[in-house]
């Protein structure tokens, strides 16, 4: 490989014309032949930059509505020749092939006509190929051939050309990278789209991809020799990665996990609610009249834990709220919006991270998510599973009441949240206490209810707060012995999913209790 490639002729075909006159202008004064297709030859030519049609190149016209124009021999062979390569150089010479030094190629926009809800017949049209075959012939020969993809690297190309009138080796490999980086991505999101549209098979066919795009390079993973990154992927939607920080500190890995587990939580539910998390688990979540009495509330459900937590909630950040919350060591506050009142409260806590997402997640939408192992990775759907009163089944003598059914809902919707086994307490859409995590499922029905416990004594509380509580499983009680640890707790009304070979053994054990039960019929296991 050359350690210096001169730069004699380039072709210059991109959809993206950003800084494509300054390049062509850039190129011209340097002496380099350029030739061009359709809609860029047509703005060089009228900036006064001399160019060359590939159509005049190939001798064939570009035809079927610009669909064939570059996959011709006389462009490929140019850009896959190797220079050094006898059998290349008589080709070249015996088929009157010129070789080409630089490709300046960006694709046609497909992924923002998905975006933009285009039309399927639209957005097949929006399939570039002519220019991936190129961006590849040349990434494949970059020993020879300066493949540029990106207008933001045009600065460091002319800098190069300015320097040593041609590239170096690093330079074209970086390029080259960089270059199958965007193929790769482009098909994948072409991949994507029509699995959606060859039927629910296709999402989990033979071959599975993801087109990322890098957010952040982050200090480090999960522990400090740890090295990771960020990527979206998909649409833009109001989530973390797509936040607007405020002000605060880097994000880090374990920020990111969190704060994503926190936002979707406050996600479920529409009256004013807050969630506080720690380590991917709710500490305390509650609903109330406004914000600042969601906080206190969910604060209220394990104070302790909630030091250095997530806070999130569903409504813009006010003044009262944000007061309370910078009372104790917070790492992340995210919200919808933030007032400039409550802004300029956080502000005093300066390494505090505020993100505001402009509008909350959608935790009815479908999506894929993704899990990695040794060797691979898990893809399902999202759990975007919606339980409603209508499909609850009481299944013991006594019905809950309204009340009950209500705290039952919102006891389900957090459960969702909490890793497995997860047991949750609630009194009037406030959380008492939170197990989760635990092997065994009568492990979390006695930590979460030792836990309100606790935080009762601190409190200066007498009795135990989770008498007359409502319980909810994120699966079924296996035993009796759960659903009897909760009883004792003081819960007086269960909602599980129901399902196990023992159904009837617990729904023995609750209506001698005489405590109400409701099956969900559906489970909501977090590993």
């Amino acid at each position: 490989m050359s350690a210096i490639t001169p730069i004699r002729r380039a072709l210059l075909s991109v959809s993206d014309k950003t800084g494509l006159i300054d390049l062509g202008k850039a190129l011209a004064a340097k002496g380099v032949d350029i030739i061009s297709t359709g809609g860029s030859a047509k703005a060089l030519r009228e900036a006064g930059i001399a160019v060359t049609d590939v159509s005049d190149v190939t001798g064939f016209p570009e035809i079927m509505d610009g669909r064939v124009k570059t996959l011709n021999p006389l462009i490929h062979g140019g850009l896959l020749a190797r220079r050094d390569h006898e059998g290349d150089r008589q080709a070249m010479q015996e088929h009157n092939i010129t070789g080409i030094d630089l490709v300046v190629v960006n694709l046609y926009p497909f992924e923002a006509t998905v975006a933009a809800g285009a039309d399927f017949d639209t957005c097949v049209e929006n399939i570039d190929i002519g220019g991936p075959a190129m961006i590849r012939a040349s990434a494949k020969n970059h020993a020879y051939v300066t493949i540029i993809t990106q207008p933001s690297d045009y600065e460091t190309l002319l800098a190069q050309l300015d320097e040593m009138n041609g590239t170096d080796e690093a330079f074209r490999r970086a390029m080259a990278y960089k270059a199958f980086s965007r193929t790769a991505a482009y098909d994948s999101a072409v991949h994507s789209w029509l699995a959606g549209h060859a039927g629910e098979d296709a999402v989990f066919g033979s071959q599975f991809s993801l087109n990322g795009q890098k957010v952040s390079t982050l200090r480090y993973g999960e522990n400090p020799h740890q090295s990771a990154a960020s990527y979206a992927l998909g649409d833009k939607v109001p989530s973390v990665l797509h936040a607007t920080q405020i002000q605060g500190k880097e994000l880090s890995y374990n920020n990111l996990n969190d704060t994503d587990a926190a936002f979707n939580l406050a996600s479920e539910f529409d009256a004013p609610t807050i969630a506080i998390i720690k380590h991917a688990n709710p500490c305390g979540v509650a609903t109330a009249a406004t914000l600042d009495e969601a906080w206190d509330k969910a604060l209220a459900c394990d104070s302790v834990s909630a030091f250095g937590g997530i806070v999130a909630m569903n409504r813009p950040l006010d003044a009262p709220t944000a007061e309370k919350i910078t009372h104790i060591f917070t790492e992340v506050v995210i919200a919808p919006d933030a007032d400039e009142d409550a802004k300029q409260i956080m502000a005093k806590k300066p390494n505090l991270r505020l993100l505001t997402t402009g509008g909350m997640a959608d935790t009815a939408a479908s999506g894929t998510k993704f899990k990695a192992i040794t060797g691979g990775m898990l893809v399902q759907s999202v759990d975007n599973g919606q339980v409603t009163k209508d499909d609850l089944e009481i299944v013991t003598k006594i019905a809950p009441t309204a009340a009950q059914l209500d705290d039952m809902l919102f006891a389900w919707k957090i459960a969702k949240h909490v890793k497995s086994n997860a047991i949750i307490y609630v009194k009037d859409k406030v959380t008492l206490g939170v197990g989760a995590g635990q092997m065994s499922r009568v492990d979390s029905c006695k930590i979460a209810a030792e836990k309100a416990r606790r935080m009762a004594a601190m409190q200066g509380q007498d009795t135990l707060p989770t008498i007359g509580s409502v319980v909810a499983s994120d699966a079924f009680f296996p035993f009796a012995d759960g659903l009897l640890e909760a009883i004792e707790a003081g819960a007086t009304a269960v909602i599980q999913p129901g399902g196990s070979m023992r159904d009837t053994e617990v729904i023995e054990a609750a209506d001698k209790a005489g405590i109400a039960m409701v099956f969900t019929k559906m489970r909501h296991f977090n590993h």
